[in-house]
Parts: structure tokens; sequence; C-alpha cells
């Protein structure tokens, strides 16, 4: 009789995920890239001047803040054909891969956005004024001075924001994305339903250790650059 937990399978099935892991890496990396680039708008609209833009900005926020992300995705999956349809454009086609990232870019930009507002407005005024009445531009006061600062505040939140995407995304199964997730479902279905325990364990393992690694290497960035600041405060 074959026996229920065979902890063989975990060991065997690290072989087959993690080949997949470039899937997961891929789609993570392009939803930070463009979540963050989208959040930094939305951070300017937010600290900006014009009240329209704020309100927008932060309706957007609370709006995808609230919207799990499992129903963002499908939201994303079938609403973005719907709409091509709608003005003659087929869009059915498309690889799954580009719905995810656009999804979890939409999700991503939200939080960032609050990142660098709150990290922006961690930061004295009073620094921004001093540089530039010592001559530097704006923006070379921002670059030089408001920026390393700011830097520095946001990576703790940027970094569990990273964790929290990576293990978010794998909700990419759900829309048939083969990525470490969707690959694991596979070995599932290929062995009749039998030792899921084992396979999810060793998925687990894998999202653990990303995780960990990821958070060790912005405690080290966050104290390397904080280490920078200090040495700038006392000179």
């Amino acid at each position: 009789m074959e026996k229920y937990f065979d902890a063989s399978y975990i060991w065997g099935a690290f072989p087959q995920l993690l080949p997949f892991l470039k899937v997961t890496f891929l789609v993570a990396g392009a939803a930070v890239l463009f979540g963050t680039i989208f959040g930094l708008l939305l951070a300017v609209a937010k600290i900006g001047k014009s009240l329209i833009a704020k309100k927008l900005a932060n309706g957007y926020t609370t709006v995808l803040r609230c919207t799990p992300s499992i129903v963002l995705l499908f939201l994303v999956y079938y609403g973005i054909p719907y709409v091509g349809n709608k003005v003659g454009i087929n869009l059915n086609d498309i690889n799954r891969a580009i719905f995810v990232i656009i999804a979890f870019s939409l999700q991503f930009a939200a939080i960032m956005s609050e990142v660098i507002r709150s990290a922006y407005q961690s930061i004295d005024k009073g620094q921004f004024e001093a540089g530039v009445s010592v001559g530097l531009s704006p923006f070379q006061t921002l670059r030089r001075i408001v920026f390393p600062q700011m830097f520095v505040v946001a990576l703790p939140n940027f970094g569990n924001g990273l964790i929290a995407l990576l293990q978010e995304g794998a909700l990419a199964y759900t829309i048939g994305l083969i990525d470490v997730v969707g690959k694991a479902e596979l070995i599932i279905a290929s062995n009749y339903n039998s030792h899921a325990l084992e396979i999810f364990l060793a998925l687990a393992v894998i999202y653990w250790v990303l995780s960990i690694l990821i958070e060790r290497f912005f405690l080290m960035l966050e104290k390397r650059f904080s280490r920078g600041k200090r040495t700038l405060e006392t000179a």
C-alpha cells in the first residue's frame, strides 16, 4: 500500500519546480518596475498642489488597496479583452503573463505611492530650503540631499512590498500561467492528486527561502545606507 506521506516526493519536486522560478521572477520583476514608476507618479500627484490630481491619486490608492489580488487579477484578465473586443481589437491571444504583470503592477503602484509619499514627507522641509539657499538647483537639492534620505526611509517598506508581491504572484496559476506554482499544480495533477502535501511543502520551502533572502538583502542595504547617512549627519 502506498504511503500517505513520502518525504522523497519533496526532494524530487525541487528539480521540477526550480526551473519555473524564472517565470515567477520575470513577472514579479516587471510588476515591480512598472509599479514603482506608476507609484512615483501617483506619489507626485499626492504631494503636489493640484487638488484634483491629489484626489484622483488618493482615490486610486484606496480602491486598489481594498480590492483583493485575485479579484483584481480576474478583472484584468477578463476585462481587458472585453474592452478590446468592444473597440475592434482582439486581445484574447495575449500571453497570460501580460495580464498578471498589469494586475500586479497596478496593485504595487498603490503600495509604492504610499511608501514614496511617506518617505518624502519624513524629510525635514528645511533641508530642501537650505540646499537651494547655498546655490543648488531644486533638482540638485532633491538628487543630492532629499532622495538619498528618502531611499533609506523607503527601503524597509519597499522590501516588504516586494515580498508581498512575490507571494501574491502565486495567484497567477489561477488564470493558467505556468510559473512555479502552476508547475506544482501540474505535478499534482499528473500524480492524480496524490502526494499534494509533499509538493506544496516543497513549494512552501522555496517561498520561505526567497522571502528570507529578500528580507536579509534589504536589511543589509538599510544598514549600509543608514551608516552612510549617520556619517553625513556627524560630519
